[in-house]
């Protein structure tokens, strides 16, 4: 049984809900969680203690640090060969509103924020238009423009879909772009991994075997890269774990993830408007505690304030997250599904989210180099 007056000190509350008992034990003896621990967690309404947990286990990772970036997302283009169900930003080249970005553009939109970035995050979609040419040119000119920024750029899906289209395997196109200035990649396209849910929502994309391939070869040539998971949508309790199991997996093997990021489905404007329902805040807080609990291999959790709102945010850093993202500049992809949340957001006012939530600010890089603590 557990320790009341060890729980009591780790915990700061007691557990109300008894299904939580043997998981509080494993947290605080470091024993790693199963499935029917996670399924407790979800299914469990004690919110107070299951942040606790997760809470503690954050600090026991990262103390009362909390990671923002100053960072700018450039969506390069919206014409895309795929037509996701929980997608609102794909366009058929021939959209009045599709469009394709200079490199030219890329490089002036960057420069309107000078030499203050730390990271650019870039994405697009599946523009069957583009050169492979296009891509490298693209990182070179923003390493010749900006030599200290890291560049995170192109999920596994985009990589997977350069491989084809180009005709070259995964491991040549990732040795390419970081030729060109490739640092890290961000974890979209993960979606679910599961090849049912993936097979009615994301058809044209990879199989979650070939996004947990692209990772693993981009692990073993020294890229580091996030893991996402988007939920909200047709997806089961036992899909949410299943996918939290494969990714830890993975981790286990490679050791090459740095964070992950649970993204909820925004379906406006989307096919699934309509047939189902946002997650509750609780839900979510529910997730991003779960994620730091199972994920125990993982350095970071983040709470992507973009999908969440920034009180949400806020509150989710005492369930687990360690991370909120960073100023953005200007978001297209979620808020093209109706986000409500601001395109983007002072350096100032993610120090005062963070410092306003009780835990202290670390300005990093996209490879969680510190930059200073505020």
């Amino acid at each position: 049984m557990i320790n009341k007056n060890q729980t009591e000190k780790m915990f700061s509350v007691n557990p109300a809900d008894p299904s939580l008992h043997p998981v509080a034990e494993k947290v605080l003896n470091g024993i790693r969680l199963n499935k029917q621990d996670a399924l407790a967690i979800l299914n469990s309404n004690d919110i107070h203690f299951i942040g606790a947990m997760a809470d503690y286990k954050k600090q026991q990772l990262n103390g009362r640090l909390v990671y923002f970036t100053v960072n700018k997302q450039i969506n390069y283009t919206n014409i895309c060969s795929v037509k996701c169900m929980v997608c609102a930003y794909a366009k058929s080249k021939h959209a009045k509103d599709a469009y394709t970005m200079s490199i030219d553009e890329i490089i002036s939109e960057l420069s309107q924020y000078g030499h203050e970035l730390d990271e650019v995050h870039i994405v697009g979609g599946l523009n069957p238009e583009l050169s492979f040419e296009y891509y490298t040119s693209m990182l070179a000119q923003i390493r010749a423009h900006f030599p200290s920024i890291t560049i995170k750029a192109f999920t596994a899906t985009e990589i997977g879909y350069f491989a084809r289209l180009y005709k070259m395997d995964v491991k040549e196109v990732l040795l390419k772009l970081v030729d060109a200035g490739l640092n890290t990649m961000p974890g979209g396209g993960a979606e679910l991994l599961s090849d049912p849910i993936r097979a009615k929502l994301f058809k044209g994309k990879e199989s979650k075997d070939e996004w947990l391939k692209t990772h693993r070869i981009a692990h073993s040539i020294g890229i580091k890269t996030n893991a996402t998971m988007l939920y909200g949508h047709i997806e089961t309790d036992e899909d949410i774990i299943s996918h939290l199991e494969q990714l830890r997996a993975l981790q286990d093997e490679t050791s090459g993830f740095l964070t992950f990021v649970p993204l909820t489905f925004h379906p406006a404007n989307t096919p699934l408007e309509g047939k189902v329902h946002t997650p509750t805040g609780i839900r979510r807080l529910k997730i991003i505690a779960l994620s730091r609990l199972y994920l125990d291999n993982f350095p970071h959790i983040k709470a992507y304030w973009v999908m969440l709102s920034e009180g949400i945010t806020q509150i989710a850093l005492h369930f687990g997250a360690d991370d909120i993202d960073g100023t953005i500049g200007k978001e297209r992809v979620t808020h093209a599904a109706g986000a409500q949340t601001p395109a983007g957001l002072s350096n100032q006012k993610m120090i005062s989210m963070i410092k306003d939530a009780g835990y202290i600010p670390a300005q990093r890089n996209g490879e969680y180099k510190i930059i200073k603590i505020y």
